[in-house]
């Protein structure tokens, strides 16, 4: 949690002169940034389109992707008698979901390997050798894997990736994979599928703040050596499933018998929330319908609190027109320390959760408003 200066919840409310809250926004919730103020210093150079914009931002986010993604195309001729082996097809790779599931792995591996020094930019060529994913396990799990020092050895490479699946499959996971689609040798040898396979259950056990794209499958094309012939097929590989919530583990409450149980209830629990919030977001015109989305951004939940503890919170404390996820993040974070100094209880939501709009996280975080602030 970044820290915060006092300042921030100090300044309460002491005259009714100053002008209102909705008259220091000056409407600057609504207010885009004006383009084309300055004239481009090249008289040939046109501003351009927001088409062309949004264009040239969705050509980098493929050519950033395709960065770590390489689809070999098989040596035939150095297959063994009985191998197979097994290739991504351009479908696939193509596939938007497919290609967002491998900026979400890449985004969370590398945000929990940061404090050693760990940046992966390719999946394929940075985790055959068993180094990273040794270390990513070793954190999440808490645990020590003893296994060879690094070992420039093919053989060597498999045994240590022998003896890190085995410690996966034995002890982590057995209880949500009946069989894991993934060996040692399929990710040795750089199959993408496996190696997301194995990424995404592990993100999924130890609840990664990430969301991915449910009931997403993919294609590849086997090759199998039989004799002097090569045999090649098409076949389906499944890499997600309907994900459920994203929060930490630990005791059940009264909202996951809701989600399980109690479908009108839950309902008139939101009902409820989204008139105590209305309550007091249209004191300065504001509304929300959506609780899933609208409090993603953080933007509401900071102007709630100053609303609830009757200060304001001077606009450049936040990010008032997000552009980016880590902006939301510090914007959630930022809401909590508010809740906090509030005297709330710290939510069992992360900020990430929020985020990824987890409504029953959502819903925790606005229930505890509402347990606080209900008669206010």
């Amino acid at each position: 949690m970044p820290e915060y200066d006092s300042g921030t919840t100090g300044s309460r409310k002491q005259k009714k002169d100053e002008g209102g809250f909705l008259g220091k926004l000056g409407g600057t919730l609504t207010r885009k940034k004006k383009q084309g103020s300055v004239p481009p210093e090249n008289p040939e150079e046109q501003p351009k389109t927001e088409e062309e914009e949004i264009e040239i931002v969705e050509r980098e986010g493929r050519d950033a992707i395709d960065n770590h993604l390489q689809i070999r195309q098989p040596d035939l001729k150095l297959l063994a008698d009985g191998q197979t082996i097994r290739i991504l097809t351009q479908e696939s790779r193509d596939d938007p979901k497919f290609r967002e599931i491998v900026d979400l792995v890449l985004y969370w591996v590398n945000d929990e390997l940061a404090s050693e020094r760990i940046v992966v930019n390719n999946l394929q060529e940075d985790f055959y050798d068993g180094q990273v994913i040794q270390k990513l396990i070793e954190k999440s799990a808490e645990i020590k894997i003893e296994v060879p020092e690094v070992s420039q050895s093919e053989e060597g490479q498999k045994q240590k990736w022998r003896i890190i699946v085995d410690a996966l499959n034995r002890n982590l996971l057995q209880s949500n994979v009946a069989t894991p689609k993934w060996s040692a040798e399929t990710i040795h040898n750089k199959d993408i599928v496996a190696i997301l396979q194995l990424l995404i259950h592990l993100a999924i056990h130890y609840r990664a703040p990430i969301k991915f794209p449910q009931n997403v499958n993919v294609q590849l094309m086997t090759y199998t050596k039989q004799g002097k012939q090569v045999s090649k097929n098409l076949i389906t590989e499944q890499l997600t499933t309907r994900q459920t919530e994203l929060g930490q583990k630990g005791e059940r409450d009264a909202f996951d018998t809701l989600f399980d149980y109690g479908p009108d209830k839950l309902q008139h629990v939101k009902s409820s929330l989204v008139a105590f919030c209305n309550k007091h977001l249209n004191k300065i015109n504001l509304e929300i319908t959506d609780l899933e989305t609208q409090f993603q951004d953080g933007v509401f939940l900071i102007l709630l609190m100053g609303l609830l503890e009757g200060y304001f919170v001077p606009l450049y404390k936040f990010h008032l027109q997000v552009t980016n996820n880590e902006e939301k993040l510090k914007n959630v974070q930022f809401a909590f320390f508010l809740m906090e100094e509030a005297g709330i209880p710290k939510p069992k939501s992360r900020a990430h959760d929020i985020v990824n709009g987890d409504l029953k996280s959502t819903l925790r975080v606005l229930h505890g408003l509402f347990s606080k602030y209900k008669h206010a």
